[in-house]
């Protein structure tokens, strides 16, 4: 989930700190979920789901973005042939060298594949597994809660 990870740098750290700090937060929900009287193994569950429904949204968007900014870095840096300052490229006309990448077909298709996936996965959790509705709610504001906390932080 980190940027180091995945071999992109954030600015000054604050994606890795906030992706670190929602792992915590889901950690200690879970375990609050468990100790609380009227939770158990079932809401310490349900906050571990939610928990993974965000992360899983997080990282399908995270991925996405990077996707779409290195297409965008790459479609800008190609050299112009005519030497005006602008490219024609297939079907659209002309451009400067700042283009806005398409989506597509393939980019659709993936968008709404993501939101199947999360769909699927939060139909099992409520409907097939029957995990309590507060307890993944609770779970998937976690990556809500660490950003509010690192904004907190930093104003500090």
């Amino acid at each position: 989930m980190s940027g180091a990870r995945s071999g992109r740098a954030t600015s000054d750290g604050w994606l890795d700190r906030i992706e670190r700090r929602a792992l915590v937060i889901a950690i200690v929900a879970a375990v609050l979920a468990w100790m609380i009287p009227g939770g158990g193994a079932a809401m310490a569950a349900a906050v571990a789901g939610g928990a993974i429904l965000a992360f899983t949204s997080y990282w399908t968007i995270k991925r996405s973005v990077t996707r779409l900014a290195d297409a965008a870095v790459a479609r800008a840096n190609v050299p112009d042939p005519e030497g005006s300052g602008l490219r024609r490229e297939e079907g659209s006309g002309l451009h400067s060298g700042t283009t806005t990448p398409r989506l597509g077909t393939r980019g659709a298709l993936l968008i709404v594949l993501r939101y199947a996936l999360l769909a699927g996965m939060a139909y099992v959790m409520i409907a097939r597994l029957r995990l309590p509705p507060v307890g993944l709610l609770c779970g998937v504001s976690v990556t809500m809660l660490a950003a509010t906390a690192e904004l907190v932080w930093r104003r500090r």
